[in-house]
């Protein structure tokens, strides 16, 4: 969990911050620690969850069997009817 960090060390580190910061202030310091840490940890999840949002959207791939629209035909898919008047297909 800690690296190389074993035992003994841990122990060290946690007496020499006893005496520094005293039996009262090192469980307000955990604390702090704790919600910090927790904080870091929602703003980097929240930066990659919006990040591979973004890259997936920007690599979405052009299908190659897709045609390209006819604009010939109405957004539903159905042929353009003729205008009465010119003959032609209206738009």
């Amino acid at each position: 969990m800690f690296g190389s960090i074993g035992g003994p060390e841990l122990i060290v580190i946690f007496v020499v911050a006893l005496l520094i910061f005293g039996p009262r202030k090192l469980p307000e310091l955990g604390r702090m620690i704790g919600r910090g840490l927790g904080e870091f940890r929602r703003a980097a999840t929240d930066l990659r969850t919006t990040l591979d949002t973004e890259v997936s959207r920007m690599e979405k791939p052009k299908r190659s069997d897709e045609k390209p629209p006819d604009p010939t035909e109405e957004k539903d898919g159905t042929p353009a009817a003729p205008d009465a008047e010119t003959g032609k297909e209206s738009q």
